[in-house]
């Protein structure tokens, strides 16, 4: 069975939100188009808490975009964005939510980041993304959503390490590029790792 992942398609995401992805309100439409292609959909949901550690606002002399060492992991320092029951944390207006079968959220533990919909950035914790997919008998996924250079390509390349088939449909993801072809490096570092990238 096969199985459409939407990452983090919020409104923090889109232009004018907190964390806004360029043209990231065009994965909207391409995600409703392939809904309907699919016996399963489960879309991920950024969930931080107030006082994330990622959020630069909680690191004092530190600016957003500056990456710094978080208990021995290396984190970009984001503006708060997707804080949990906020406005900007919600799906995007527009998102067929009638086609989602299930949203996994992520990053919700104060003290570490969550860019994969399967753990956090050291793989401490799973979201129980794996799992449920596994339940499902789900052995092929592809993905569309925000950002490329971030929450896609972590994704991906998880679940390329749990063994499923894994595709990343170019059309329906954009990017962050806080520094100029992290774009093009995500989806070759996704083709390396033998994600297919469609």
């Amino acid at each position: 069975m096969k199985a459409l992942l939407l990452i983090d398609i919020q409104n923090d995401f889109l232009p004018g939100g907190a964390l806004a992805v360029n043209e990231g309100d065009l994965v909207v439409p391409v995600a409703n188009r392939l809904m309907g292609q699919f016996p399963l959909t489960v879309a991920t949901q950024d969930w931080h808490p107030v006082n994330h550690r990622s959020f630069a606002s909680q690191h004092p002399q530190r600016n957003i975009g500056e990456v710094i060492d978080l208990d021995g992991l290396q984190q970009v320092l984001w503006p708060d964005h997707c804080v949990q029951g906020s406005h900007g944390a919600k799906l995007a207006p527009g998102l067929n939510l009638q086609g989602i079968d299930h949203v996994i959220q992520k990053g919700t533990d104060v003290e570490i980041d969550s860019y994969s919909g399967f753990f956090d950035n050291d793989h401490r914790k799973s979201t129980g993304l794996g799992t449920l997919l596994r339940d499902q008998g789900v052995q092929e996924v592809h993905l569309v959503g925000l950002a490329t250079d971030y929450c896609v390509k972590f994704t991906a390349l998880d679940a390329v390490s749990l063994g499923f088939e894994t595709s990343v449909i170019l059309e329906g993801i954009r990017g962050v590029e806080l520094t100029s072809g992290d774009c093009a490096r995500a989806v070759d570092e996704m083709l390396s790792a033998g994600v297919e990238v469609i």
